[in-house]
């Protein structure tokens, strides 16, 4: 079985493996180069996000700069919004679903390291040779959610729709769908209920409005969305 293989059985690989450090180091100079582009090359960027991650959905953006790990192991959907300095190690699958914005730094990890020191320094492989190895746990989030700033996703984490990740959160569980989530370790302070519509706060929303839930999909079809 290839080390790629093992990743994405959950198992022990060795990151040190020929052929991954291959794929790491062909995201890390895509990284390198989408990060020195400036956010009105589109074209560049659009060429340079094609070849970085696996899925990127039509609309979304990523200001830059970033860091993709492994890169095609990442799913993006669409109308996805990446501030400054975003953070992907994505060892395992890392998928975002659609319409999430990210506030700036926010990293999303995947990879363990066994808890015991020597065991993180060398063990055996099949073979008996001394090898260093890690694990890794996918990461899964839903669509509409946004996180605040600093916000650190941890391995094998699941966060639902319509999520609300507070600035600073380090999120080591999963987060249930319509959940207000906040913390270190991130903990559900709420659910997120109709209560928190801009219509009820008339002094922010000033002459805007809301848009009411029959009008969704025509709009959506103006947008072609």
């Amino acid at each position: 079985m290839k080390e790629e293989e093992k990743i994405f059985q959950g198992i022990l690989f060795c990151p040190g493996d020929p052929e991954l450090r291959a794929l790491k180091l062909r995201s890390h100079k895509l990284s390198f180069a989408y990060s020195k582009t400036d956010e009105d090359e589109i074209e560049i960027r659009a060429e340079l996000i094609r070849h970085m991650v696996k899925e990127f959905g039509e609309g979304s953006f990523i200001q830059g700069p970033v860091f993709f790990h492994y890169g095609q192991h990442t799913r993006i959907g669409k109308r996805c919004f990446f501030n400054y300095n975003l953070i992907i190690q994505d060892d395992a699958e890392v998928t975002i679903g659609n319409d999430n914005n990210f506030g700036p730094n926010t990293t999303i990890v995947t990879p363990v390291h066994p808890m015991v020191a020597t065991e993180r320094r060398l063990m055996l492989d099949k073979d008996g040779k001394p090898t260093r190895f890690c694990y890794a746990k996918p990461v899964k989030i839903g669509n509409d959610c946004w996180f605040g700033a600093n916000v650190v996703v941890c391995p094998g984490v699941t966060i639902g729709d319509n999520c609300v990740i507070g600035a600073g959160s380090v999120v080591t569980r999963d987060i249930p769908a319509n959940s207000f989530a906040a913390g270190n370790p991130c903990r559900v302070i709420r659910e997120i209920t109709e209560k928190e519509s801009m219509v009820n706060k008339p002094d922010i929303i000033a002459d805007n409005r809301v848009i009411p839930p029959d009008q969704w999909e025509r709009i959506n079809a103006e947008l072609g969305r």
